[in-house]
């Protein structure tokens, strides 16, 4: 991948500023990056919902549990809302911003599958629901839709120019 730059003009920043602030990937790792943010967002297109449920199906401590999902709505990744059922529990449903995440969910799901699981070793399949077919493999494509290949692609990367 080739890396183009652009200067902007502004303050002097730390190190670890400066490489960070611009890079879209970096705020996501901030945002939803552990471990645990990730399987929380997966259990919650899964179905999941209530605290006790992810607590249950992740098998975490519920303080960080409790922090990850407190870290999740602060972000806009989920939302707290009155049970669907009437009970007095809160449930946590994924918001138009969470739901957008579906992608990279699907993308680490199949990266899974391909490089860390040994041939004919079983682990879970995601399948169109409809149909019942396997969820065909996603890659980035090009405008005419060919496949977008690293090599394909640049960065334009901020740089601050010191005053």
């Amino acid at each position: 991948m080739q890396l183009v730059y652009q200067v902007i003009e502004g303050k002097k920043m730390s190190q670890q500023n400066s490489a960070n602030q611009f890079c879209p990937v970096a705020r996501c790792i901030e945002a939803i990056g552990d471990r645990w943010s990730l399987l929380i967002v997966r259990d919650a297109f899964d179905g999941v919902r209530r605290f006790g449920d992810f607590q249950r199906s992740l098998g975490v401590a519920r303080n960080i549990l409790s922090d990850r999902l407190r870290k999740l709505v602060e972000a806009g990744v989920l939302n707290m809302q009155a049970a669907s059922d009437g009970t007095a529990y809160q449930e946590y449903v994924l918001t138009p911003m969470g739901m957008s995440l579906f992608p990279v969910v699907v993308a680490l799901r199949q990266w899974g599958e391909c490089y860390l699981f040994a041939e004919n070793e079983p682990h879970s399949v995601l399948v169109e629901k409809h149909s019942g077919q396997p969820v065909p493999f996603m890659t980035p494509v090009l405008p005419d839709g060919g496949v977008l290949l690293p090599e394909d692609a640049v960065v334009r990367k901020v740089l601050i120019k010191e005053e």
